[in-house]
């Protein structure tokens, strides 16, 4: 797709002349080419809680969805004096979600693509790679305040004349002022103790594996405690 840089800065600096910016004084226009042709355009807004101020990009990629989405190919980006600007570093993120790696940004004396403003970038491909492989059992909404919280104990059980691994998420007395302790909640069974130590470690850093034995072992996050010398699996 040829990509009129001319029209582009054209239309971000008209953005820019909207922008609302009294505070700063500083006003930013950004106008996009998208991949089915049209042109989509932002302006900074500022705010007086300066943490929420919106960036033009910002702006833009709202216009974007608003009018139909689509995928971001080139865009220009323009302070006051009408020269390209770069985007901050949140707007890089904002813009690789809605663009990708090969979108252009204006910049002299060539335009840059956003694999170059924002190299080892984080983005949904790398949300899709986890979710592939690891998906860790999720907490009940209403137990889900207590995340990180009391100790799961994990023990052996039998069921149907089968040996399963099972056990239960309790609160502990130092957790909450106040708070009653007891029971959070009753673990599923698994024939294999990794997917019990894995719901376990869900819901909390502290997992405690008791084996068949009696023995006690540490499944949880970081070194064992002193009253749990062995850890689960060494």
């Amino acid at each position: 797709m040829d990509i009129d840089w001319a029209a582009l800065r054209a239309a971000a600096i008209d953005a820019m002349r909207r922008a609302y910016a009294p505070y700063s004084n500083f006003p930013v226009g950004a106008a996009a080419l998208v991949d089915d042709g049209r042109m989509v355009v932002g302006c900074n807004v500022e705010n007086a809680s300066y943490g929420v101020t919106l960036c033009a990009e910002c702006g833009l990629v709202s216009a974007l969805h608003a009018s139909g989405g689509g995928k971001l190919i080139a865009m220009s980006c323009v302070g006051a004096t009408g020269e390209p600007l770069m985007p901050c570093g949140r707007c890089r993120q904002l813009l690789w979600e809605h663009g990708g790696p090969e979108c252009l940004i204006e910049a002299e004396p060539v335009p840059l693509r956003m694999a170059e403003l924002l190299p080892h970038a984080f983005g949904p491909a790398d949300l899709e790679a986890i979710a592939g492989t690891t998906k860790l059992p999720a907490v009940p909404e209403e137990l889900a305040v207590w995340r990180g919280r009391g100790t799961v104990f994990l023990h052996p059980d039998v069921a149907g004349g089968q040996q399963v691994w099972t056990g239960y998420w309790e609160r502990s007395a130092g957790d909450s002022d106040g708070a009653p302790t007891g029971v959070l909640e009753e673990a599923p069974s698994w024939a294999d103790p990794a997917d019990a130590v894995t719901w376990g470690q869900a819901r909390t850093p502290r997992v405690v594996v008791v084996d068949a034995a009696g023995s006690i072992f540490w499944a949880g996050e970081g070194e064992p405690p002193l009253e749990i010398p062995l850890r689960w699996g060494d």
